[in-house]
C-alpha cells in the first residue's frame, strides 16, 4: 500500500522498496534543494483557502519520465478538494500553475505525486500494470492543510486514501478518459473530484494520448439518445404497421353490390 508523506522523503522511500524504479522530479531527477532552493516563509505558510461556494476547477496535465526522458505517465484532470465540515461542503480548487509534479517509473508500477509549495496539499495515484498488460489506479491518496474555515478555529489536516482498487483502468498503448465527473470519497471528511479526465501510463505516446477508453458514465450518457430513439422508431413503426392492419382488415369486411 503507497500513501502520501511529507516531501521528497515519500518519493526515496518509494525508490527504495520497488526495484528498477526511478526517482523524478518535474522531467528530471530529484535532489536535495539548497538553502536559496528552499521554499520562501510566505509559500509555506500560503496555505490553501476553502470556499463555500463550488466552482469549476481549471484544467493541467501533469507528466512523469523516467531517467531516459521517457514518459511513463501523462493524465489531464481538474482537481476539486470536498471538505465536510459540520455536515457542511468546503471547496478548495488545485491551480495547475502552483503545482509541483514529482513520480515514479518503474517496469510494473509508477507514480505520480502532486504537491503545492509547503506541502499544503497533495494527490498522489499509483498506477499497477496487469497480468495482460493493462493498466490502472490501484492506490490514491489525498492531502489538504486549509486556512481555518471560521474565525478562532483550530488548524486541521484532511487526509484520506483509496487502496488497492482498479480505478481509471485501460489497456496496454490506450488511455483512460472521463468527460463525466468523477467524485472519490477518500474519507468522511475529504472528497475529490476529478473533471475532464484523462490519463495513461507506462506505454505513453510523445504528444497525444492512445486510444481513448471512456468512463462507463460517459458511455452510458452516448447509449441513452440511442436507446430513446431506437424506442421512438419501434413504437412509430408499431402504430403505422397497427393503422395499416386494422385499415386493410375494414377494406376486406366489406363486399361491394
Amino acid at each position: 500500500m503507497i500513501r502520501s508523506c511529507a516531501g521528497g522523503w515519500c518519493l526515496l522511500f518509494l525508490a527504495a522498496i520497488f526495484p528498477g524504479v526511478h526517482l523524478q522530479g518535474n522531467g528530471r531527477s530529484t535532489q536535495a534543494a539548497s538553502h536559496s532552493e528552499l521554499p520562501s516563509e510566505a509559500q509555506i505558510y500560503q496555505l490553501p483557502v476553502l470556499w463555500p461556494i463550488e466552482t469549476t476547477p481549471f484544467v493541467g496535465t501533469y507528466t512523469v519520465e523516467n531517467h531516459a526522458g521517457i514518459t511513463c505517465i501523462k493524465a489531464t484532470m481538474g482537481v476539486e478538494y470536498i471538505v465536510i465540515e459540520k455536515k457542511k461542503s468546503w471547496y478548495f480548487n488545485l491551480d495547475p500553475s502552483r503545482v509541483i509534479t514529482n513520480g515514479l517509473c518503474g517496469e510494473d508500477t509508477a507514480v505520480l505525486f502532486l504537491t503545492l509549495p509547503g506541502y499544503a496539499a497533495s494527490l498522489q495515484f499509483t498506477f499497477k500494470k496487469g497480468a495482460t498488460l493493462d493498466f490502472y489506479v490501484t492506490d490514491l491518496a489525498a492531502h489538504l492543510s486549509p486556512r481555518p474555515v471560521c474565525l478562532g478555529c483550530a488548524n486541521k489536516t484532511y487526509s484520506g486514501s483509496i487502496t488497492h482498487d482498479k480505478l481509471f483502468a485501460a489497456g496496454d498503448g490506450q488511455s483512460f478518459k472521463c468527460s463525466s465527473v468523477s467524485l472519490l470519497s477518500t474519507s468522511s471528511e475529504l472528497r475529490i473530484k476529478l473533471v475532464r479526465l484523462q490519463v495513461q501510463a507506462f506505454r505513453v505516446p510523445t504528444f497525444l494520448y492512445g486510444q481513448e477508453v471512456d468512463c462507463w458514465t460517459d458511455f452510458y450518457k452516448e447509449l441513452i439518445p440511442i436507446i430513446i430513439g431506437a424506442t421512438v422508431l419501434t413504437l412509430v413503426l408499431t402504430a403505422l404497421l397497427t393503422f395499416l392492419l386494422i385499415k386493410d382488415r375494414h377494406r376486406t369486411g366489406y363486399v361491394r353490390i
